[in-house]
């Protein structure tokens, strides 16, 4: 899963470090919702000039053209880690696969998968057992390719071995720098960990408080200038970071901690391998009968979080509104913590199309892909159903016209493919930060940006949190798919990329070129130079099936 944390780390008013994260979350309980809860932090939902902030006009859209429209059901499918499956406001917008007996232990339907009821999951063993953490693709690449060709040079190479050398290379430099790179980011974190916590006890102990969270900090209890001058910093800074607490930050570099030590441990570990616990046969494309049943997995915060920006539920006055108001959500693991395996994409795909799914999204994606071509026969084989793919661009500040990230926006003959759309992320002001600064970009590589930095929605255990990443801009463009294809059920997949790309908002802001400070006009990061808009696009819509 390419959803790497942003680890650089900012020095905040008081010395006291808080960091700038690529999927930084806040978690909090859910409340009754009403036009001022909803709208408030689903900024993402909003109209850019009746509410200043860059949305996708989505409230707009249902007032003003989508009310009293009859619309039909579209079932998603949302290829991932795992979903709660049990969130309240999930729940009731789960697919559900009507030939299937729940829980019987028996396959009813014949199509290989037993009691798939709302999905399936790729990375399951039938002991019930769960991969959660696996190894990066260039990794596995040098586990297999370093015993043939460590110590050699090309010219020792047999020419027919070349190919598989300079693989072997390629993967060995971009293996070194991510152990380098995780090597440093485990001590500055830890350091920084220690920093913040120590900090934070400190000016605890000096207000006689349990907790540093912006209410506290906002009115502190006392008339001490000097810690007045403190806890205004922290909570000027807190507020401008978008987190609830001191608390929070501290559970966020503790998170950061884990995952990195995890990435060396295991990710980055030649050794490592965990596909025994699926006990399938890891280099055989051609098998797809394999997995459980399991959708949760030890870790589903991203595949729910995902889930609630296409579709949380829009009548049971809880929590947030999904984008699209009918849709049934499918859920299909395949997504571990590290990069998932081409076989596991390629067989997702295929299952979410047999099971009738109208549109896919893919908030995923690695820069090795060593069994591409069967993920390619999978797109085209959704493409011969009719079935849109939506991926996200990647989050490492890169030009995505100069290295390929995969799934690839077009084939290996060099056909860009007609029924995928890839999505970078973009912020709520419309100013040099518009473009989020962890987004991969490119003029040809990237059709369109969508809302991505710090968006509200689902998390494990019926709560909500703020996320970043294009993970999150991939599913707005999803909930802006399916609420197309729910009024508008004739349109084909081609129809509704080309909806959504020629309606998207454009905007020749000079923002911030992704991992630096360099100015560029917005048109220059994608294709259509915009960011999708639901209004417009239904608009376009009307327009197109009139005719």
């Amino acid at each position: 899963m390419s959803i790497p944390l942003s680890f650089r780390l900012r020095l905040a008013a008081l010395g006291l470090l808080l960091p700038t994260l690529a999927s930084a979350q806040t978690v909090t309980a859910p409340a009754p919702p009403s036009a001022v809860t909803l709208a408030g932090p689903q900024w993402y939902l909003l109209d850019p000039q009746k509410d200043g902030v860059m949305g996708v006009s989505a409230l707009r859209a249902y007032a003003e053209l989508l009310q009293g429209r009859t619309s039909t059901p579209v079932t998603v499918a949302i290829i991932d880690a795992g979903i709660d499956t049990a969130h309240t406001d999930l729940k009731r917008l789960l697919w559900r696969n009507t030939k299937e007996i729940a829980g019987n232990g028996q396959d009813d339907d014949q199509n290989g998968y037993v009691d798939d009821v709302h999905g399936w999951s790729f990375l399951g063993g039938p002991d019930g057992r769960n991969v959660d953490i696996d190894t990066y693709e260039d990794t596995r690449v040098l586990a297999r390719l370093q015993p043939r060709f460590q110590g050699k040079t090309r010219a020792t190479v047999p020419a027919a071995q070349r190919a598989d050398y300079d693989l072997y290379l390629k993967a060995k430099k971009t293996y070194d720098e991510k152990v380098k790179e995780n090597t440093q980011r485990l001590k500055e974190i830890g350091e920084a960990y220690t920093e913040n916590q120590q900090g934070a006890e400190a000016v605890k102990q000096a207000l006689k408080v349990s907790s540093l969270d912006t209410a506290t900090l906002h009115h502190p209890p006392t008339q001490d200038p000097e810690l007045l001058a403190v806890t205004n910093g922290l909570y000027q800074n807190l507020k401008q970071a978008g987190y609830p607490s001191l608390e929070a930050v501290l559970a966020e570099i503790k998170e950061a901690l884990t995952d990195t030590k995890n990435q060396l441990d295991y990710s980055l570990n030649l050794k490592f391998d965990p596909r025994g616990v699926v006990q399938d046969h890891p280099n055989d494309v051609k098998e797809r009968r394999y997995g459980n049943k399991d959708l949760y997995g030890p870790e589903p915060s991203h595949g729910t979080h995902v889930a609630g920006i296409i579709g949380a539920d829009r009548t049971n006055a809880l929590g947030i509104l999904g984008l699209a108001d009918n849709v049934r959500l499918m859920a299909v693991r395949a997504v571990p913590n590290g990069d998932e395996r081409d076989k596991d994409v390629a067989n997702a795909i295929r299952y979410a199309v047999d099971n009738g799914a109208s549109i896919i999204n893919m908030s995923f994606g690695k820069y090795y892909s060593p069994q591409r071509p069967v993920v390619e026969e999978a797109i085209r084989y959704a493409g011969t159903k009719g079935v849109l793919l939506v991926h996200s661009a990647g989050n490492e500040s890169k030009n995505m016209d100069q290295e390929t990230q995969y799934p690839a926006p077009v084939f290996r003959n060099g056909q860009r493919i007609p029924n995928m759309i890839t999505v970078g992320a973009s912020a709520r002001q419309n100013n040099a930060d518009l473009v989020a600064e962890f987004s991969n970009y490119g003029r040809h590589a990237v059709d369109v940006f969508a809302p991505g930095n710090q968006i509200y929605s689902t998390v494990p255990g019926s709560l909500y949190a703020n996320k970043s990443g294009t993970s999150m801009a991939a599913p707005v463009v999803t909930g802006i798919a399916a609420v197309l294809k729910s009024y508008f059920p004739t349109l084909t997949a081609t129809q509704l990329k080309s909806i959504i790309l020629q309606s998207a908002q454009p905007t020749h802001t000079q923002v911030h070129q992704p991992g630096t400070k360099k100015l560029l006009d917005f048109r220059e990061l994608s294709g259509t130079g915009g960011i999708v808009n639901l209004y417009r696009a239904v608009e376009l819509a009307q327009r197109q099936t009139a005719q």
